[in-house]
């Protein structure tokens, strides 16, 4: 589950403690030069629950009532990464001396959630890495170890901070306890701003609650960005399949969600891009040829991984499903193979024989592979 930024800003930092900009929530352009009269110069933000909202026009300045008027309209309307923008957050202006990255996610190589920090915000963190690398500073911190003020000015020695350390330090505790309590998948503040008066202040906020946890945190739920599904993920929604639609070029098959999401990970560590979460583990497999339909009709699939990994469920009846599909379909993009566990020679014997395509011994190969022919 996303939320829009206003939403992370009051919902989670502001309780916990983290300073954010004077702002209100506006759905017009009267509203909006409503909120200028309040707040004096100020910024123009759409709520959409997407990134780069400045890139596509919707983050705008405002000098004047007029100004803050003609930017909501312009704003308004707009849609974002296929988000319709209704609503408009108007905050003040911040006179910005410093910008920062700060953020909390989960980390795969540790299995514990990882404190991340740059020196260098404002712009994506991708580029940060590869522009700045010795800005970053990363902190795994395991379930149950303490990530107080201390651990974390450990953590921030060699940067330049400005003076600001022991503040950012405190913002980085404070983002670790939020994500901690409330069942995150990503808190991210960028920029987090240091001020010409010297305060430290979130200008944005990002927050990815995990959808698993949502009974957990009713609270959170209530508030959660509508979503916003494509097409694809509709139609798999309307048969029952777990289907999300991402921007990648290999496509994934896989039965389970922890086996799918390791999947996509092992994309992601040999270079590539994922296309897609589908998994069509339990009682899924008998859709397989709606599943493989879905994955297949995403535009970007240059190739696809097929990672069968069977305990109780049997490969040989997932992979029987699969194969009818795939006759059925006739697809011509390449596809690679992982097969094991229960009913693994029968599986393996099976796709050798009527598809005539042989499975890798490794999970790794598959995807190796299946990454080098999408390029």
């Amino acid at each position: 589950m996303n939320f829009v930024e206003h939403v992370a800003k009051q919902h989670l930092l502001v309780p916990a403690g983290v300073a954010v900009p004077k702002g209100r929530l506006a759905d017009s352009p009267a509203a909006a030069a409503e909120a200028f009269a309040e707040i004096g110069p100020c910024v123009i933000k759409a709520q959409v629950p997407t990134g780069k909202r400045g890139k596509a026009g919707g983050i705008k300045a405002a000098d004047s009532a007029e100004a803050a008027a003609d930017a909501a309209r312009t704003i308004l309307g707009m849609s974002i990464a296929g988000h319709l923008v209704d609503k408009l957050l108007v905050e003040e202006r911040a006179e910005i001396e410093r910008e920062f990255y700060a953020a909390v996610l989960p980390d795969t190589a540790s299995r514990s959630p990882l404190v991340l920090f740059s020196s260098r915000g404002g712009m994506d963190v991708e580029e940060i890495a590869a522009e700045a690398p010795d800005t970053f500073r990363r902190r795994p911190v395991a379930p149950g170890e303490r990530f107080g003020a201390a651990e974390a000015r450990d953590m921030l020695k060699g940067l330049d901070l400005g003076g600001s350390e022991a503040e950012v330090a405190d913002i980085l505790t404070r983002l670790h306890r939020i994500f901690v309590e409330s069942d995150a998948e990503l808190v991210e503040i960028n920029p987090l701003a240091r001020l010409a008066d010297g305060r430290v202040v979130a200008l944005d906020a990002k927050f990815t609650l995990d959808d698993a946890a949502a009974f957990r945190q009713p609270d959170l739920a209530a508030v959660a960005a509508v979503e916003n599904p494509t097409d694809l993920e509709r139609r798999g929604a309307e048969v029952g399949l777990k289907f999300i639609q991402l921007d990648g070029n290999v496509g994934v098959l896989a039965n389970g969600a922890g086996l799918t999401m390791t999947t996509m990970d092992v994309i992601s560590h040999f270079g590539g891009r994922p296309a897609n979460f589908m998994e069509i583990g339990g009682e899924a497999y008998t859709k397989s040829e709606t599943a493989l339909e879905l994955v297949l009709s995403n535009p970007g699939v240059k190739s696809l991984v097929i990672n069968f990994c069977g305990a109780f469920a049997r490969t040989d009846v997932m992979a029987e499903g699969v194969v009818k599909a795939w006759q059925a379909l006739k697809p011509t993009v390449p596809v690679f193979f992982s097969i094991h566990g229960t009913g693994e020679e029968e599986a393996i014997a099976l796709v050798r024989g009527e598809l005539g395509i042989e499975p890798y011994d490794l999970m790794e190969d598959a995807v190796k592979a299946a990454v080098e022919a999408a390029r």
